[in-house]
């Protein structure tokens, strides 16, 4: 214990006397340190909030249609229609809630304004399944889509383009030969990536009038959400097999899921997360060279200091001790102070980010940033150590 003692204060008065030195020195593991906490930090908060993106559209969510060639008419009976759908709700175990669209593009009237929209014909539970945001207003209510009532629901966009800055709720919508009242302004909670059939300048509608444009009364996307991620791929299967049972001649069906799109978004946030810590290492590893030189210089510099002490009885493992001590501190302490400012840059951060994004700090990177940061110094201060160990106490002496 006095040896430790001893070899800790001999270590801090070293140093103390080329305070300047020491820091520079520290410098780079202090910004290694650092960048091993802010790495880890960015990817999580990144990963978290791209994957938090996906799962709001619904990482259980799959998409239904009927593939079209343009060579080849489909026969009508391969159409999906509103029996199928309950025949998923019913039939598919895993299965939350079903909804379906049918979609048109119109023009539309209003104030003299012609726009060309996508007229979307909704089932009742569309706005679950999709997460729809209502501005304004209200949603299609169950009386709607009972009585197909002419009543919609528009973009913000649209809204915006046909009535300015004025309310549309309650205004009338030319669509056609039909007279709609505008009972809501809509819009997506997150982007859906590709899977939308939600345009900017878009009419939701009850599904029942689209059959007064389009003469048929069927889906053209089904959405189906399962209960849990875990549940898709069983999902899919069921519904496969139910659609090709329920449209005998081999239709061809195109089942669309965001678990892909999960999986590639963690696969490369993990990727990135691996390449921008091997940038903090090598930042580690320039500052081990850094403390690897500064200490054989330290060790030229103090031969005599050396000698002396070997001379009046120090042993060879004390002069090593007291230079990896040196390092160690140097080391230590510079990774204390780079994880301190790793730890303080998302706090300050936290502050100009939106209020539904937190920061995560994993107490990984800090143990990691530490450990790394402490085994650098002493790998790189043992060359050093070990050759001031080896001096011999009479050459020491005679050293000028």
């Amino acid at each position: 214990m006095m040896d430790l003692k001893e070899t800790l204060s001999v270590s801090i008065d070293a140093l103390r006397a080329n305070k300047l030195r020491a820091v520079l020195t520290s410098l780079g593991v202090i910004i290694g340190s650092a960048s091993i906490v802010l790495v880890v930090t960015v990817a999580l908060t990144s990963k978290k909030f791209v994957i938090s993106q996906i799962e709001a559209v619904g990482s259980n969510l799959l998409s239904v249609e009927l593939v079209r060639t343009a060579d080849k008419a489909q026969p009508l009976s391969y159409e999906m229609t509103l029996d199928d759908m309950q025949a998923v709700q019913d039939s598919i175990s895993g299965v939350t809630a079903v909804a379906g669209v049918s979609d048109l593009q119109m023009s539309v009237v209003a104030q003299g304004v012609v726009r060309p929209v996508t007229l979307i014909g909704v089932t009742p539970r569309y706005r679950e399944i999709r997460r729809l945001v209502v501005l304004r207003g209200r949603y299609l209510d169950s009386m709607d889509m009972e009585t197909r009532s002419k009543m919609c629901l528009i973009t913000p966009v649209l809204a915006k383009r046909l009535f300015g800055q004025d309310n549309p709720v309650g205004r009338d919508l030319h669509v056609g030969e039909l007279i709609f009242t505008i009972v809501g302004v809509f819009n997506e909670r997150v982007e859906t990536y590709g899977l939308a059939d939600i345009q900017e300048e878009s009419v939701l509608v009850p599904f029942g009038l689209i059959k007064y444009y389009t003469g048929v009364n069927t889906l053209k996307v089904l959405d189906v959400q399962a209960a849990t991620p875990e549940d898709v791929p069983s999902v899919e299967r069921q519904l496969t097999m139910l659609l090709h049972s329920r449209h005998p001649g081999n239709p061809e069906y195109h089942v669309q899921t965001l678990t892909a799109i999960l999986k590639a978004a963690k696969d490369i946030s993990m990727a990135l997360t691996i390449v921008l810590i091997v940038i903090a290492f090598i930042a580690l590893l320039i500052s081990g060279i850094g403390i690897m030189n500064i200490m054989l210089v330290t060790v030229t510099e103090r031969t005599r200091e050396i000698g002396i002490r070997k001379a009046i009885g120090a042993a060879r493992r004390e002069i090593m001790y007291q230079f990896l001590t040196e390092a160690f501190l140097i080391s230590g302490g510079g990774a204390v102070l780079g994880i301190l400012i790793g730890l303080l840059v998302p706090v300050i951060a936290q502050f100009f980010l939106p209020g539904n994004l937190r920061v995560p700090v994993s107490s990984m990177s800090v143990l990691l940033a530490f450990v790394v940061s402490c085994s650098t110094g002493l790998f790189f201060g043992y060359l050093p150590a070990n050759q001031a160990a080896k001096l011999q106490p009479i050459e020491s002496l005679r050293y000028e």
